[in-house]
């Protein structure tokens, strides 16, 4: 197998958390998609790939309609990185009662469901999936994401080939749970909260008053440094290890003021040639 110059991506997670839109969307960036192949099959279906001029980049959807076939996923896996293929791992997830919710607006059964519960056979998912999970390259959690949403943060990881790290920084608030995909979790409670000065209650974390307030409280410089050092220290490291992709995570209490000014500050911090700086405020505007 020649593999110089070509990227494998493996698409998997939950049932429902968004793996056809997310095909549909690498699929219009240039990918070759195969969709819900046995996993024994993959490597003879790369093979065929590598051989078409065309194709540069191919990205397998695995799920749980596999059945009996799933657990070979890991050995298939093994295979393609003994060869030298370039492989990558997405895996999109959602909160239970997110994807129950889909579920049942589409009216269809869960492919592990068993004639129980929509709920028992994500929770049978989840321990199947677990294991790919850990490992995954990227986590895109899709519990507050529309369709056009997840095809943008597709687009962002994946519409170019790109050796550089890919970093998100997301505010959050910790009233409504923590990111489930965050590699990085920082809490931002410690500073006074805008919130309890009327003339800034009504503002965010991007109006400026509410910035300059936020920067200005003690530690606050002192925090976003310790925390840009410690991206740029693991920044080589996940590199070297294959991972491209890190989300940084700041929380406050409802992700309005405090996490909204320090993430902003923070991604202008990291700005460089070695990585790709984006921003996400999770919780904006759930107040």
């Amino acid at each position: 197998m020649t593999t110089e110059a070509f990227d494998v991506l493996l698409v998997t997670g939950m049932s429902g958390a968004g793996r056809s839109t997310a095909a549909r969307a690498l699929e219009d960036a240039g990918w070759f998609v195969i969709d819900n192949i046995p996993p024994m099959l993959i490597g003879a279906a790369i093979d065929v790939a590598v051989e078409n001029p065309d194709v540069h980049r191919v990205a397998v959807v695995v799920d749980a309609r596999g059945g009996s076939f799933f657990p070979q996923l890991t050995e298939a896996m093994a295979n393609l990185r003994r060869d030298g293929v370039d492989l990558q791992v997405l895996f999109l997830e959602a909160s239970e009662e997110s994807l129950v919710r889909r579920f049942e607006s589409s009216r269809r059964p869960h492919p592990l469901q068993e004639g129980n519960r929509i709920l028992d056979g994500l929770r049978r998912e989840r321990l199947v999936l677990g294991d790919l999970r850990s490992s995954a390259d990227l986590v895109i959690d899709t519990t507050h994401l529309n369709v056009h949403e997840l095809r943008r943060a597709i687009d962002a990881a994946f519409a170019e080939p790109d050796e550089r790290l890919r970093v998100t920084i997301m505010s959050f608030g910790f009233k409504h749970g923590i990111p489930v995909d965050a590699d990085m979790v920082a809490d931002a409670r410690f500073l006074p909260n805008p919130f309890w000065d009327e003339s800034l209650r009504d503002l965010t974390g991007r109006d400026a008053p509410v910035a300059d307030a936020v920067l200005a409280g003690d530690g606050a410089d002192a925090f976003l440094e310790h925390l840009a050092a410690l991206v740029r220290t693991t920044r080589d490291g996940y590199l070297r290890e294959g991972k491209r992709f890190v989300t940084v995570a700041l929380g406050c209490t409802g992700g309005k003021h405090r996490s909204v000014a320090l993430a902003e500050a923070l991604s202008t911090m990291l700005e460089s040639p070695h990585a790709v700086v984006g921003v996400e405020h999770r919780d904006l505007g759930k107040e």
